[in-house]
């Protein structure tokens, strides 16, 4: 499907171009993938409006992510193909939310320090500014940057400071509630030090620069 090919980059074209044809694919395809978060979060549970948009857009990140893998690899067999592959998208992305969010409930109690599965599987605190699904789905693609720029630092601390990024910047957590996390072991001082540390490493790549 030409479509398809112009999301995922494979058709050459300028980024006008490439805006448009997402505008298109969400214009078209929007519907079957809103529905399938909805059908499939509610076998988990009722969930709220705020929760089901945050699916929607972690379906349209999943297939972005990875210089777009999950579309390059789409091998359409008929003309509804695409149909079935984006509601098998979607509804796994669901159900991938659902199983991380009960596996954390079952360690309610305990004393384990946050990994990033636990971080990944929380949905997004992130304002929307009443702007169109491509400016959402735009965003989650800068997020999805910025990540792989923090998962190419190397050090003992990598992992725990690029969790503490994504405490901040992701869920909105402040510094001082960040350090309330005993795991961290930090002050509110020590979790301010490492996201300026990390704000300066990623504003050195492609101008990217998160403000608290």
């Amino acid at each position: 499907m030409q479509l398809v090919r112009a999301c995922a980059g494979s058709d050459a074209g300028s980024k006008k171009d490439d805006r448009e044809a997402w505008e298109e694919f969400i214009r078209r395809f929007h519907p079957v993938i809103a529905s399938a978060v909805l059908r499939t979060a509610r076998q988990w549970d009722e969930p709220a409006r705020a929760l089901i948009d945050d699916l929607i857009q972690e379906a349209y990140l999943k297939l972005c992510e990875n210089d777009y893998r999950l579309l390059r690899g789409f091998q359409p067999v008929h003309e509804n193909s695409i149909y079935k592959f984006l509601k098998v998208v979607a509804s796994n992305v669901v159900r991938d939310y659902f199983k991380a969010k009960n596996a954390i409930k079952r360690g309610e109690g305990q004393t384990e320090p946050i990994t990033e599965a636990m971080l990944q599987s929380l949905p997004a605190d992130m304002e929307k500014a009443g702007g169109t699904e491509w400016d959402a789905v735009s965003q989650r693609i800068e997020l999805d940057k910025i990540d792989r720029v923090l998962r190419e630092l190397t050090g003992k601390e990598s992992a725990r400071n690029r969790i503490i990024f994504w405490l901040r910047h992701r869920q909105g957590l402040t510094a001082a509630e960040i350090a309330c996390i005993p795991s961290f072991g930090l002050t509110t001082e020590g979790v301010e030090s490492v996201l300026m540390r990390l704000a300066a490493v990623i504003s050195k790549h492609q101008g990217y620069s998160p403000e608290d």
